[in-house]
């Protein structure tokens, strides 16, 4: 096995728990872009029946928007001072 620091071991770590919130964003988000690209009456009583549930895409695009910056910012400051690559 190849040897790697345990800082970076611990980057790649956050970075994939980074992405998995990113990807459930978008998963939760599939209703209201559903419902915006095909736009028909079955996708308006799933977003009715979800909003009466509780579903707030806002949560969605904040919590998603939070993760993505925070997991590409902690990319750029990786490769900037550690990797040297940018």
């Amino acid at each position: 096995m190849g040897s790697q620091s345990k800082a970076k071991t611990i980057f790649l770590l956050t970075s994939m728990v980074g992405w998995l919130v990113v990807g459930a964003a978008l998963m939760y988000l599939f209703p209201l872009v559903a419902n915006w690209v095909v736009d028909s009456d079955r996708t308006h009583v799933w977003i009715e029946t979800l909003s009466r549930s509780g579903y707030d895409p806002m949560l969605g695009w904040v919590g998603g928007g939070i993760a993505l910056v925070a997991t590409v910012s902690g990319y750029i400051i990786w490769y900037q001072r550690f990797d040297g690559k940018i």
